[in-house]
């Protein structure tokens, strides 16, 4: 043994001065080791498919040069038996920050906005760096490598972690050893990329996750106009995002809901990302997978609240506890569905919670094969380093592991972590494991005894009669020492032993009593018997993971609604049409639409309603809304005209439900107003459950928003800055962008060569009659302003939405054919409303304008049956008009009105029955339908609010019985539900 560990020494102090030979060393003459070290009697693991049992591991100048079960091994190897033990590849993580210091965040007065670039030479924007280089600030962290290799790692691709556009990463070996022109395996090892700004930089712009994903789409379009040569301008970004495009692409998405995002973006310029997820892929699994993107999957799994106070477990929201309960089962699901993925340490706190989250995610289900290949080939493959780094294979890295077993499982302790063939002892593998269950018996008194921990400092359980005996252990040089208390604890007295480990883990030795008489010792090793074996434990997870619906949150769908064959009788039908208001009338649905309206109706595969003593309506629609969003506002410049709402949708927000349940059926989700000219609307049905992109109009009418007045002057801001700052200004930035636009168009219809602007393509198709102005508007002066402008360039504005002055300038609104969106009674909630009245409504509609009653909030939208009732008593529109305000009317000013917004033969089944007149305090939606589909149902509500409730009730025994297990517990902390508003401001990208 001494002569083993000699030859090992001799072998690691040599070893430790490879180096390429060509750099200059200053410390004296070494001599380069080149023998050989042979591995015998190991199960290795030379892929996860390639397993050999009782297998040599041949190693030479840091590389595998073979592997098998009869390896020639050449002399003066230093040959190591490793007997029982497993030899597994290293691990890779190709997300890290390893060695590069954390970006400090910029320093810039907060209430100075900063709108331009600070950097000359470079990108117009400061957050896209395509330029920055990982190992330019690269340094080796010990301390960090050091918890790594524990943790099982060999190599990590690191980067730095800031900006929409990072830079390249870094693929470097943990050897500490030897510098950095060893350790580094690729000094460009890929280039990174991600939504969130950089810290470092002040430039308001993006301040959204629609902005970041505009400047991604516009930067790809503007490295494509320069790689043609056809710049006039340098542009030392440009040049290095051209460089990097052989390099894999990285892009740090962070949930399943940024990962459809990331994706959208590039396949829209040919690039196929590597994708950070969130662990909440599962939730929308066939999505992810359509996406066709390999994944590096975060394993931060949260942990179970802390429910035993039980006003604050009321607060919790189903999709919280849920997460917590499906999260664990996220890498399986993924695995299930042939998602190529890997596993990183990325969002744990520490590397030292790697193994047990992997432990626990293998418990739900995840096969060991699959998180092996997460965490070595896949990585390599995914990183094009498949033929040195993931493998066993000759000529790979000599970079693996030496375990006493299993690697996934919970006992299994790893000994060593070699690196480039440098060795890391992490724990002394020659030591023999005392770890266990034990009896003995001292003086006819029987003990059992657990010894539990790290060999280097174990922890001891004695008990007696059922009673702990207070105890101390220390274990060195094969010698275990052990000291524990007498029956009688008043007087303090020990007995100590002192004892060896025999082949079969028993201890042999004396015991010394308090009275200083020595006895032979022998305490026995109890094997457990497992009372389940790991299948029934894979089965026993999986029965505690609860069913995901769409969404996977409260109301959600197990599946989801399909369009049904229905037949309503004897409803009082309101048609919007000529026929008017129908009593006693019948209503067939049938493929998605209306097919048929009249009496006596009959279809036998029809499921008949009784309708009689109900209302049966058209869906309401809101022209302004801002539920289902992720963001509001692109307020970083005075015109987003490039961003758009369809890429901010939020699927999972319970106001489409809540709405549903007010008859809502379809709704425009607005940019806010924080800028002249904002971004694009998306026209969505309210189709609770699908994708974010299933609610989408098909052949959507192309919307995008203005704004005038006190938000977009910046009445109230805190930085007041930027341009404008003035109702004159504004007048001003509609005249230079439309300038700007027209000019554009002319360049682009010439066929001459011309750089593709998004901002100036949207404004273009505004000039082109393609896309419609909603424009948000108080002041008759502002009002007759735009109207004049849209005039000057020869198009319409569409929609003045809150109007709140459209009664003073309706005669001017009808002549240049624009309609009204309006509130019905909302005023002198600031200034520029001061002489809003609740008789707009009635007055602009007996002018001739298109009036539509709006939103623009996530209770309100819910109650616009009532909303529009008041029109009735302000200003004595009939019920029939009245109601078209928030039905028909709304259409029309959407371009919708040939689908939706009316009961007549050939529309969409967008229907809602009602318990009463519609525009009663006292009616309720019963049922709720899109395109055939029932989304609202009154009394299945009743039974989901009763599921939602067994469901908090199970998931809160269960995290009580996860806390006395002992496991780690987070506190509740309430959340508000943010209601979205036309002068939100967004929060850092939310999902």
């Amino acid at each position: 043994m001494i002569k083993k560990q000699f030859l090992i020494l001799t072998l690691l102090c040599s070893l430790s001065v490879l180096s390429q030979d060509y750099f200059p060393k200053n410390d004296g003459v070494k001599a380069k080791n080149t023998n050989f070290t042979a591995f015998t009697n190991a199960t290795i693991y030379v892929t996860p498919k390639e397993v050999i049992n009782k297998g040599t591991l041949l190693i030479r100048d840091g590389k595998v040069v073979a592997t098998g079960t009869s390896v020639n091994i050449p002399e003066n190897t230093v040959t190591i038996d490793v007997s029982g033990k497993s030899i597994y590849p290293s691990f890779i993580d190709m997300y890290s920050s390893f060695g590069v210091e954390k970006p400090k965040r910029s320093s810039s007065n907060s209430r100075t906005a900063q709108y331009d670039a600070s950097r000359t030479g470079y990108y117009w924007n400061d957050h896209v760096m395509p330029e920055n280089k990982a190992i330019k600030v690269f340094k080796y962290d010990s301390k960090s490598a050091s918890e790594l290799i524990k943790a099982g790692f060999g190599v990590v691709n690191t980067h730095i972690q800031d900006g929409i556009v990072r830079g390249s990463g870094t693929l470097v070996a943990l050897n500490e050893n030897d510098g950095n022109e060893t350790r580094v395996l690729a000094a460009n090892s890929g280039q990174y990329l991600s939504f969130r700004k950089s810290v470092t930089s002040s430039q308001a712009y993006p301040s959204s996750i629609m902005g970041s994903m505009a400047l991604l789409r516009q930067m790809y379009l503007d490295a494509d106009w320069y790689a043609k040569g056809l710049s006039k301008t340098k542009d030392l970004s440009l040049e290095a995002l051209n460089r990097n495009q052989s390099l894999v692409q990285i892009f740090d998405a962070g949930s399943r809901a940024n990962i459809l995002r990331a994706d959208k973006v590039g396949d829209a310029h040919n690039v196929q990302y590597v994708i950070v997820g969130g662990g909440d892929e599962y939730e929308r699994i066939n999505e992810v997978k359509a996406t066709n993107a390999a994944l590096i999957i975060p394993i931060n799994f949260p942990k179970a609240y802390d429910v035993e106070d039980p006003f604050l477990a009321s607060t919790l929201s189903l999709g919280d506890m849920r997460a917590w309960n499906q999260k664990p089962a996220n890498p399986k699901i993924l695995a299930e569905n042939n998602i190529n993925f890997a596993l990183t340490t990325h969002d744990l706190k520490s590397p030292k919670d790697f193994k047990s989250n992997l432990l626990k995610a293998i418990e739900y289900g995840l096969s060991k094969e699959k998180a092996l290949e997460a965490l070595t080939t896949i990585p390599a493959q995914l990183l094009g380093k498949s033929n040195i780094i993931g493998s066993l294979k000759n000529g790979s890295q000599a970079n693996f592991l030496i375990t006493s077993g299993d690697i996934f499982d919970k006992k299994t302790k790893l000994f060593e972590n070699w690196v480039q063939g440098k060795q890391n002892v992490i724990e002394n593998m020659n030591i023999k494991d005392i770890t266990g269950d034990y009896e003995f018996s001292i003086t006819g008194t029987p003990f059992k005894m657990n010894i539990s921990g790290e060999l280097k400092k174990p922890k001891s359980k004695i008990t007696s009669a059922e009673k702990t005996r207070g105890s101390k252990i220390k274990y060195s040089n094969d010698w275990v020492h052990i000291a524990f208390t007498t029956a009688d604890s008043t007087k303090q007295e020990f007995i100590r032993i002192a004892a060896t480990i025999d082949a079969n883990k028993n201890l042999n030795g004396k015991a010394i009593l308090p009275s200083g008489n020595e006895l032979p010792f022998y305490a026995k090793h109890i094997e457990k018997e497992s009372t389940t074996t790991e299948k029934s434990k894979k089965e026993k997870a999986s029965e505690m993971v609860l069913p995901v619906t769409y969404p996977n949150n409260s109301y959600g769908f197990e599946t989801l609604p399909k369009a049904e064959t229905l037949l309503f009788k004897n409803a009082t039908v309101w048609t919007n049409e000529k026929d008017g208001i129908l009593q006693n009338t019948d209503v067939l649905i049938k493929n998605g639409k209306i097919a048929k309206i009249g009496q006596n109706l009959s279809d036998r595969n029809a499921k008949v309603i009784d309708a009689t003593g109900k209302h049966l309506t058209a869906g309401i629609i809101d022209e302004h809304s801002h539920i289902a969003t992720s963001s509001v506002n692109e307020g970083g410049q005075n015109s987003s005209a490039e961003v758009s709402i369809e890429d901010a949708i939020d699927e999972t927000d319970v106001s489409i439900y809540r709405n549903l349940a007010g008859g809502v059926t379809s709704i425009q989700i607005l940019h806010g107003s924080a800028n002249p000219i904002g971004g694009r609307s998306a026209i969505i049905k309210l189709k609770w459950g699908e994708s974010a992109d299933n609610l989408i109009y098909e052949n959507s009418p192309k919307f995008i928003k203005f704004a005038l007045g006190e938000n977009v002057k910046q009445t109230r801001a805190r930085t007041n800055v930027r341009f404008p700052q003035s109702r004159m200004g504004v007048e001003q930035v509609y005249m230079d962008y439309f300038t700007r636009a027209k000019e554009y168009d002319v360049l682009k219809k010439s066929g001459k060569p011309y750089r593709k602007d998004i901002e100036l393509e949207v404004l273009a198709e505004i000039l082109n009659k393609e896309r419609f102005i909603s424009c948000h508007s108080y002041v008759q002066s502002e009002i007759n302003m735009l109207m004049k402008v849209a005039e000057k360039f020869n198009f319409n504005i569409n929609t003045f939405t809150h109007i709140l002055e459209g009664y003073k300038v309706a005669d001017k609104m009808k002549a240049h054919g624009v309609g009204g969106s309006t509130f019905s009674d909302w005023w002198a909630y600031k200034y520029e409303v001061n002489d809003a009245i609740p008789y707009n409504a009635a007055i602009m509609h007996n002018a001739g304008v298109t009036v539509a009653i709006n939103s623009d909030d996530g209770e309100m939208s819910r109650r616009l049956n009532q909303e529009a009732a008041k029109s009735v008593k302000y200003g004595g529109i009939s019920e029939e008009e009245a109601w078209k305000f928030v039905t028909l009317n709304p259409a029309k000013l959407l371009h919708i009105d040939d689908r939706v917004g009316s009961i007549k033969v050939g529309k969409d089944a967008d229907v809602v029955l009602w318990s009463d007149h519609p525009l009663s305090v006292y009616a309720k939606a019963e049922k709720t339908l899109i395109e055939g589909a029932v989304y609202f149902d009154l009394e299945k509500d009743k039974e989901k609010r009763k599921k939602i409730k067994d469901e908090k009730s199970t998931l809160i025994n269960m995290m009580m019985q996860a806390k006395n297990k002992g496991l780690k517990t987070q506190p509740i902390k309430k959340k508000e539900k943010v209601f979205l508003h036309c002068d939100s401001m967004d929060n850092e990208h939310q999902h």
